[in-house]
């Protein structure tokens, strides 16, 4: 039976090559794979909380997590999160679709609205014998429990020996791991392995094991994602979306190129049915325009604020769950519209294989950008991502389209005036639908040169606008 893992191994650094990265070693012969990525990282000062999320299927031995650590975590270090974690986060930040109609053009123009534009919702396990805890150089540092996890810290003299530790306990290691370990151990770096106790786990309805999302905490002074290691895990492309949040501001990548996904673009009306794998699409041509060796920004929006909003914005209560201290997070009565001051979300999106991902991931702080806004009767805002004088309010949105159709009559008619379907009413507001599961999206459904109606000069698409009504 094949045995698949879709999981956020990848993880914070403190300074220097101190790092925080990970694989998975199986508890049987199966092979473990790592195709597909979520990690939330909340960086608040020096401290820094990670969510990495964690599901597999297959027979029910147990398995581990292998991540690096800067430092030895205790229980408070690590806590276990929801199975839904991501939900919203991904929901909120998701590439978004909406649709608009023309207004009648001999209907008298509105009165414009700015303020309509928004900017934006137990036990321990018992210890193994002391002669094989110190075996192979490896030392156990600390045991705890998380949930369905049995945690334990390790440090180890080389490599070769925390790999023999492990062999020793019955799991198979992926290839190349000791290779890929030995720089951590000789920084004298504590691994962190999280030991599923299958007894214990969550299942689905068609029987898939659910694990708890796992939230780790500490100080670091970078932010750094070696992912270069969970590629031991992969069998082609990885998939990688970082959910950054700050209380002041966007980051991007420091060691890589940066691109913001083209943003503001009229597509054809086909695209409803296949949103997905458009932007699948949109995004792998946005990367082979980098030579596939760029991080594209896919959202960067203050947390308080959405528009369009597929879902509601975060909530202090979102934000406490992926980590915040609560000092930003607080209520504040009157000064936001959410009641609360607002963070920086920004959300990257990286696919990578061993062939163009030669570092590990650095991030930093970045200024405020803007982009995939409306105006107040439907019209586009901007053409792309730009500097913001303010507030983080950029996002990817995809526009469908429904051009008059019906007679002219009026003298001095107003086109380009958009708004909900006939007969919705002056305070249409559109729903957007949100492109998820783009790491497994269908590619090749859509040609991006017959489906993108607005020019996208970067990725040589002059676009296709439709023949308005005569």
């Amino acid at each position: 039976m094949k045995f698949w893992v879709v999981t956020g191994l990848l993880v914070l650094t403190m300074g220097r090559s101190e790092a925080f990265c990970g694989f998975f070693v199986a508890g049987s012969n199966e092979k473990l794979t790592n195709n597909a990525s979520q990690v939330a990282i909340l960086r608040e000062g020096n401290r820094t909380s990670l969510t990495m999320a964690n599901t597999y299927k297959g027979p029910p031995e147990n398995f581990a997590m292998v991540v690096p650590v800067p430092v030895v975590l205790h229980k408070e270090d690590v806590k276990t999160l929801p199975l839904d974690v991501f939900t919203h986060i991904d929901a909120l930040s998701a590439p978004r679709l909406v649709e608009y109609w023309e207004q009648d053009p001999c209907t008298p123009p509105r009165v414009a609205h700015p303020q309509r534009r928004r900017g934006a919702m137990s036990t321990l396990p018992a210890p193994p014998p002391k002669s094989m805890a110190s075996s192979h150089g490896v030392t156990i540092e600390a045991q705890f429990v998380a949930g369905e996890y049995q945690i334990l810290i390790l440090s180890a003299k080389e490599s070769g020996g925390l790999e023999a530790w492990l062999v020793e306990h019955h799991y198979k290691i992926p290839a190349g791991a000791a290779e890929a370990l030995a720089p951590y151990v000789r920084s004298q770096m504590k691994f962190f392995v999280a030991k599923v106790d299958i007894d214990k786990v969550k299942r689905d309805a068609h029987g898939v094991v659910q694990l708890s999302p796992l939230r780790v905490t500490y100080e670091s002074n970078e932010v750094r994602l070696p992912v270069r290691l969970g590629l031991l895990n992969a069998e082609s492309k990885q998939d990688l979306i970082v959910y950054l949040l700050n209380p002041d501001s966007r980051f991007e990548v420091a060691n890589y190129s940066n691109v913001f996904i083209p943003t503001n673009l009229d597509v054809v009306e086909q695209v409803k049915n296949n949103f997905a794998s458009f932007y699948a699409e949109l995004f792998d041509a946005t990367l082979a325009a980098r030579q596939g060796k760029a991080v594209v920004t896919e959202y960067a929006w203050q947390t308080t604020s959405c528009d369009p909003c597929p879902t509601e914005p975060l909530s202090p209560g979102d934000l406490a769950t992926l980590g915040a201290s609560g000092q930003q997070s607080a209520p504040v009565r009157g000064r936001w519209a959410g009641g609360y001051a607002p963070w920086v979300l920004t959300r990257m999106h990286a696919r990578y294989d061993r062939t163009s991902l030669s570092d590990d991931l650095v991030f930093k702080t970045a200024p405020p950008m803007m982009g995939g806004r409306a105006e107040w009767n439907g019209k586009s805002a901007d053409a792309g991502a730009q500097p913001s004088p303010g507030a983080n309010n950029f996002q990817a949105r995809y526009i469908v389209r429904n051009y008059w159709k019906g007679a002219v009559s009026c003298k001095d008619p107003h086109f380009d005036v958009w708004g909900g379907p006939p007969g919705s009413g002056d305070g249409y507001r559109p729903k957007p639908a949100a492109a998820q599961g783009l790491a497994t999206a269908p590619r090749g459904k859509i040609a991006l040169r017959t489906a993108v109606q607005s020019p996208v000069p970067t990725l040589g698409l002059s676009g296709q606008p439709p023949q308005r009504h005569k």
